[in-house]
């Protein structure tokens, strides 16, 4: 027997009927863990998906892992490494859902134990229609099952997407899985992959650990195409969206395209920026084993990771606009507060935040700190304006 076919506690995985059985008995005894516990900060990892597709293999994910070790990814705070669609082919007669052989030859509960091995944990995809995006086995009808086959395996993550779905009921079709992870007897982050399309925001604080917002994002700056979104037009669309994430349940404006080729160093120093004050997961999606300095540099940033991960909670918010000109900004444990000052524009310009868009007494005055050049820059009263180049930001902490 592989070891793909037990599940937790050793149990062979036999028939669909007995993991009926098995997903009930445990479903009696489990209690879910509270979803702060699961995610208490924006979950960061790296993802298969934005970079590679569909071809993926066992020896992409080990290399991957090895690479956010060496890297400085792993000490800067990255944990998960997450394997997307096309890892799956078909189901056999008893329901399991069998790997891609040729792909993925070990199996995948020796992939999870290899991540884990260097200290990570290892996330999975599926769908909650009849297939996947890609045409794959998903998990609609399967859903306690697919979960046993998951804590067996050593999962820590599934990602749950949204295709052929047909007349599915959102709310129920992820609740369903919800309470099948917590069946399952292992503590699994959830990440609903559900596009923003049911507002997920207003109902899901207690089924998922992060949905997304939107569709998905792609490696540009701005798009002028209606069916494609830039980093503009998700950050945009994340404006009003900030009361309803916090602890253990994250908005989240897909993922990081930092590194894929599609923008300029600048560019992806904002990308970085603005979703660490949005409190967004950070999951980046390049290619890890072979990064140039810059992008390295810029994914460790652990001055700017420190926002992001603010035991607060407090997604940031936009405070002020003026034309291309934006201040993004949001309050961070014992009283500090970060701002992303943005240029949208083409051309470089002075930007300024003030101390009463950050809820300070306008009179004050305070230490400000320039978190890409590591630099303190000295004490401000009332406001703080910088010259921003064009397609870039500043990222400041403000402190009385």
């Amino acid at each position: 027997m592989r070891r793909d076919e037990t599940v937790a506690g050793g149990y062979p995985l036999k028939s669909s009927m007995h993991l009926l059985f098995m997903a009930v008995a445990i479903l009696g005894n489990s209690q879910r863990l509270p979803a702060q516990a699961l995610a208490p900060t924006p979950p960061m990892g790296w993802n298969s998906w934005n970079k590679f597709q569909c071809h993926v293999d066992e020896n992409l994910l080990r290399q991957t892992a090895d690479a956010m070790v060496q890297s400085g990814m792993k000490d800067a705070g990255y944990q998960y490494v997450i394997i997307d669609d096309c890892w799956q082919v078909l189901r056999e007669k008893n329901g399991n859902t069998v790997a891609d052989a040729e792909h993925f030859p070990s199996g995948i509960k020796a992939l999870a134990d290899y991540i884990h091995g260097k200290g990570l944990k290892f996330g999975i995809y599926s769908d909650a229609g009849a297939k996947t995006c890609a045409g794959r086995p998903a998990s609609r009808g399967h859903e306690f099952q697919d979960a046993l086959q998951y804590a067996a395996w050593g999962v820590d993550y599934l990602k749950y997407d949204w295709c052929h779905t047909t007349t599915q009921d959102v709310r129920a079709s992820y609740a369903l899985m919800r309470e099948a992870l917590d069946a399952s007897g292992r503590p699994i982050v959830f990440g609903m992959c559900e596009w923003g399309t049911a507002k997920p925001w207003l109902w899901a604080r207690d089924i998922g650990n992060l949905w997304r917002t939107t569709g998905d994002i792609t490696d540009q700056w701005d798009s002028k195409d209606k069916q494609q979104l830039g980093v503009l037009n998700i950050l945009d669309l994340q404006d009003g969206l900030e009361s309803f994430s916090g602890p253990g349940h994250w908005n989240d404006p897909d993922m990081l395209e930092v590194g894929n080729g599609g923008m300029t160093i600048p560019e992806y120093q904002a990308h970085f920026s603005l979703w660490a004050i949005l409190a967004a997961p950070l999951i980046s999606g390049n290619d890890l084993r072979d990064m140039k300095p810059e992008i390295q540099q810029i994914l460790t940033n652990r001055e700017v990771i420190a926002v992001d991960q603010d035991k607060l909670g407090r997604q940031g918010r936009r405070v002020n606009k003026d034309g291309d000109l934006e201040v993004w900004a949001r309050p961070l444990e014992g009283g500090k507060r970060a701002a992303v000052l943005l240029n949208r524009g083409t051309t470089a310009q002075p930007v300024t935040v003030s101390w009463s868009d950050l809820d300070y007494p306008g009179h004050m005055t305070a230490q400000v700190r320039d978190l890409w050049q590591h630099k303190d820059l000295g004490q401000f009263k009332e406001s703080f304006s910088v010259q921003v180049p064009p397609h870039a930001v500043v990222m400041i902490t403000v402190m009385p």
